[in-house]
Protein backbone atom coordinates (compact mmCIF):
# COMPACT_ATOMS: atom_id res chain seq x y z
CA UNK A 1 0.00 0.00 0.00
CA UNK A 2 2.64 2.38 1.05
CA UNK A 3 4.71 2.13 -2.40
CA UNK A 4 1.17 2.42 -4.69
CA UNK A 5 0.52 5.91 -2.26
CA UNK A 6 4.46 6.81 -2.79
CA UNK A 7 4.12 5.84 -6.20
CA UNK A 8 0.59 8.11 -6.73
CA UNK A 9 2.19 11.11 -4.87
CA UNK A 10 4.90 11.47 -7.45
CA UNK A 11 2.65 11.14 -10.54
CA UNK A 12 0.25 13.96 -9.03
CA UNK A 13 3.33 16.13 -8.34
CA UNK A 14 4.34 15.43 -11.94
CA UNK A 15 0.90 16.02 -13.25
CA UNK A 16 0.60 19.52 -10.82
CA UNK A 17 3.82 20.37 -12.17
CA UNK A 18 3.24 20.42 -15.60
CA UNK A 19 -0.36 21.99 -15.53
CA UNK A 20 1.35 24.85 -14.00
CA UNK A 21 3.85 25.15 -16.42
CA UNK A 22 0.87 25.50 -19.04
CA UNK A 23 -0.56 28.34 -16.64
CA UNK A 24 2.90 29.68 -16.45
CA UNK A 25 3.22 30.26 -20.22
CA UNK A 26 -0.21 31.94 -20.58
CA UNK A 27 0.07 34.18 -17.80
CA UNK A 28 3.60 34.94 -17.76
CA UNK A 29 3.45 37.67 -20.52
CA UNK A 30 2.88 36.24 -24.08
CA UNK A 31 5.37 36.79 -25.82
CA UNK A 32 3.36 37.00 -29.31
CA UNK A 33 2.32 40.02 -28.61
CA UNK A 34 5.20 42.82 -29.89
CA UNK A 35 4.43 45.45 -27.79
CA UNK A 36 6.91 48.24 -26.06
CA UNK A 37 7.79 45.20 -23.77
CA UNK A 38 8.49 42.72 -25.96
CA UNK A 39 11.94 42.10 -25.34
CA UNK A 40 10.76 42.67 -21.51
CA UNK A 41 8.07 40.40 -21.45
CA UNK A 42 10.51 37.57 -23.31
CA UNK A 43 13.11 37.99 -20.41
CA UNK A 44 10.52 37.37 -17.56
CA UNK A 45 9.21 34.59 -19.98
CA UNK A 46 12.51 32.64 -20.84
CA UNK A 47 13.22 32.64 -17.08
CA UNK A 48 9.89 31.51 -15.99
CA UNK A 49 9.98 28.58 -18.18
CA UNK A 50 13.39 27.93 -17.72
CA UNK A 51 12.64 27.46 -13.98
CA UNK A 52 9.62 25.59 -14.22
CA UNK A 53 10.79 23.18 -17.27
CA UNK A 54 14.20 22.65 -14.71
CA UNK A 55 12.40 21.71 -11.60
CA UNK A 56 9.79 19.71 -12.98
CA UNK A 57 12.08 17.62 -15.06
CA UNK A 58 14.32 17.27 -12.76
CA UNK A 59 11.92 15.72 -9.97
CA UNK A 60 10.49 13.41 -12.65
CA UNK A 61 13.72 12.49 -13.96
CA UNK A 62 15.40 11.57 -9.99
CA UNK A 63 11.89 10.20 -9.38
CA UNK A 64 12.81 7.09 -12.09
CA UNK A 65 16.33 7.25 -12.38
CA UNK A 66 16.26 6.69 -16.29
CA UNK A 67 17.66 9.37 -18.56
CA UNK A 68 14.85 9.61 -20.99
CA UNK A 69 12.35 11.00 -18.86
CA UNK A 70 13.20 14.62 -18.59
CA UNK A 71 12.64 14.86 -22.31
CA UNK A 72 9.49 12.82 -21.64
CA UNK A 73 8.54 16.07 -19.12
CA UNK A 74 8.78 18.29 -21.66
CA UNK A 75 7.20 16.57 -24.29
CA UNK A 76 3.78 16.39 -21.03
CA UNK A 77 4.97 20.34 -20.90
CA UNK A 78 4.51 20.75 -24.44
CA UNK A 79 0.92 19.04 -25.32
CA UNK A 80 -0.59 20.42 -22.61
CA UNK A 81 0.11 24.47 -23.86
CA UNK A 82 -0.97 23.07 -27.31
CA UNK A 83 -4.11 21.71 -26.03
CA UNK A 84 -4.50 25.24 -24.09
CA UNK A 85 -3.50 27.66 -26.97
CA UNK A 86 -6.02 26.19 -29.25
CA UNK A 87 -8.14 28.91 -27.93
CA UNK A 88 -6.30 31.02 -30.26
CA UNK A 89 -7.08 29.12 -32.90
CA UNK A 90 -10.83 29.14 -31.83
CA UNK A 91 -10.74 32.81 -31.63
CA UNK A 92 -10.40 32.66 -35.33
CA UNK A 93 -6.61 33.55 -35.16
CA UNK A 94 -4.43 31.17 -37.93
CA UNK A 95 -2.70 28.07 -36.80
CA UNK A 96 0.77 29.64 -37.01
CA UNK A 97 -0.45 32.28 -34.92
CA UNK A 98 -0.45 29.82 -31.87
CA UNK A 99 3.12 29.90 -30.81
CA UNK A 100 4.31 27.31 -27.74
CA UNK A 101 7.87 27.64 -26.28
CA UNK A 102 10.44 25.23 -27.18
CA UNK A 103 11.15 22.77 -23.99
CA UNK A 104 12.19 19.68 -25.60
CA UNK A 105 16.06 20.63 -26.78
CA UNK A 106 16.35 22.12 -23.11
CA UNK A 107 14.97 19.01 -21.31
CA UNK A 108 17.29 16.58 -23.89
CA UNK A 109 20.32 18.91 -22.80
CA UNK A 110 19.08 17.78 -18.86
CA UNK A 111 18.83 13.89 -20.14
CA UNK A 112 21.83 13.94 -21.64
CA UNK A 113 24.05 15.83 -18.69
CA UNK A 114 22.32 12.86 -16.48
CA UNK A 115 23.12 10.02 -18.95
CA UNK A 116 26.96 11.12 -19.08
CA UNK A 117 27.89 11.95 -15.49
CA UNK A 118 26.36 8.29 -14.50
CA UNK A 119 23.33 9.72 -12.65
CA UNK A 120 25.31 12.26 -10.65
CA UNK A 121 23.03 14.93 -9.13
CA UNK A 122 25.32 16.69 -8.18
CA UNK A 123 26.30 17.52 -11.69
CA UNK A 124 22.76 17.21 -12.94
CA UNK A 125 22.23 20.20 -10.28
CA UNK A 126 24.93 22.83 -11.64
CA UNK A 127 25.87 21.54 -15.40
CA UNK A 128 22.26 20.58 -16.18
CA UNK A 129 20.71 23.42 -14.84
CA UNK A 130 23.37 25.73 -16.56
CA UNK A 131 22.31 24.13 -19.94
CA UNK A 132 18.87 24.75 -19.31
CA UNK A 133 19.15 28.34 -18.17
CA UNK A 134 21.19 28.98 -21.28
CA UNK A 135 19.40 27.11 -24.08
CA UNK A 136 16.05 27.61 -23.26
CA UNK A 137 15.67 31.60 -24.35
CA UNK A 138 17.81 30.54 -27.41
CA UNK A 139 15.80 27.84 -28.51
CA UNK A 140 12.56 30.22 -27.94
CA UNK A 141 13.74 32.90 -29.67
CA UNK A 142 14.62 30.76 -33.17
CA UNK A 143 11.26 29.42 -32.63
CA UNK A 144 9.76 32.92 -32.58
CA UNK A 145 11.84 33.96 -36.05
CA UNK A 146 10.07 30.82 -37.59
CA UNK A 147 6.37 31.90 -37.14
CA UNK A 148 4.69 34.15 -38.59
CA UNK A 149 5.00 38.26 -37.69
CA UNK A 150 2.95 38.57 -34.77
CA UNK A 151 2.20 41.93 -34.45
CA UNK A 152 1.18 41.86 -38.15
CA UNK A 153 -1.16 38.97 -37.90
CA UNK A 154 -2.71 40.70 -34.57
CA UNK A 155 -3.87 43.47 -36.73
CA UNK A 156 -5.26 41.47 -39.48
CA UNK A 157 -7.15 39.22 -37.53
CA UNK A 158 -8.45 41.60 -34.37
CA UNK A 159 -10.45 40.54 -31.91
CA UNK A 160 -12.56 42.27 -29.71
CA UNK A 161 -13.15 39.63 -27.47
CA UNK A 162 -9.46 40.45 -26.31
CA UNK A 163 -8.84 42.11 -22.86
CA UNK A 164 -8.12 45.49 -23.50
CA UNK A 165 -4.43 44.82 -21.51
CA UNK A 166 -4.13 42.41 -24.44
CA UNK A 167 -4.55 44.53 -27.78
CA UNK A 168 -1.82 44.53 -29.89
CA UNK A 169 -0.01 48.34 -30.03
CA UNK A 170 2.73 49.48 -32.64
CA UNK A 171 6.25 49.26 -31.09
CA UNK A 172 7.80 52.67 -30.40
CA UNK A 173 11.61 53.09 -31.93
CA UNK A 174 14.27 51.65 -29.93
CA UNK A 175 14.64 48.22 -27.32
CA UNK A 176 14.99 48.60 -23.54
CA UNK A 177 17.66 45.06 -24.14
CA UNK A 178 20.21 44.88 -26.44
CA UNK A 179 19.93 41.27 -26.22
CA UNK A 180 16.91 39.29 -24.57
CA UNK A 181 18.45 36.15 -25.54
CA UNK A 182 21.81 37.02 -23.42
CA UNK A 183 19.76 38.73 -20.37
CA UNK A 184 17.52 35.69 -20.29
CA UNK A 185 20.60 33.24 -20.90
CA UNK A 186 22.10 34.81 -18.00
CA UNK A 187 20.00 34.95 -15.49
CA UNK A 188 18.16 31.72 -16.33
CA UNK A 189 21.85 29.64 -15.99
CA UNK A 190 22.37 31.06 -12.39
CA UNK A 191 18.56 30.50 -11.25
CA UNK A 192 17.59 27.47 -13.00
CA UNK A 193 20.52 25.70 -10.58
CA UNK A 194 18.40 26.50 -7.53
CA UNK A 195 15.93 24.62 -8.87
CA UNK A 196 17.23 21.62 -10.26
CA UNK A 197 18.45 21.93 -6.71
CA UNK A 198 14.86 22.19 -5.44
CA UNK A 199 13.57 19.29 -8.14
CA UNK A 200 15.78 16.78 -6.68
CA UNK A 201 15.15 18.04 -2.87
CA UNK A 202 11.21 17.33 -3.98
CA UNK A 203 12.15 13.68 -4.11
CA UNK A 204 13.84 13.52 -0.59
CA UNK A 205 10.72 15.44 1.16
CA UNK A 206 8.07 13.63 -0.42
CA UNK A 207 10.10 10.08 0.34
CA UNK A 208 10.25 11.37 3.96
CA UNK A 209 6.39 12.77 4.08
CA UNK A 210 4.89 9.22 2.82
CA UNK A 211 7.07 7.08 4.82
CA UNK A 212 6.17 9.27 8.18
Amino acid sequence: VMVWLRRCTHYLFIVVVAVNSTLLTINAGDYIFYTDWAWTSYVVFSISQTLMLTVGATYYLTFTGVPGTATYYGLIMTVYTWVAKGAWFALGYPYDFIVTPIWLPSAMLLDLVYWATKKNKHSLILFGGVLVGMSLPLFNMVNLITVADPLETAFKYPRPTLAPYMAPIEPQVGKFYNSPVALGSGAGAVLAVTFAALGCKLNTWTYRWMAA
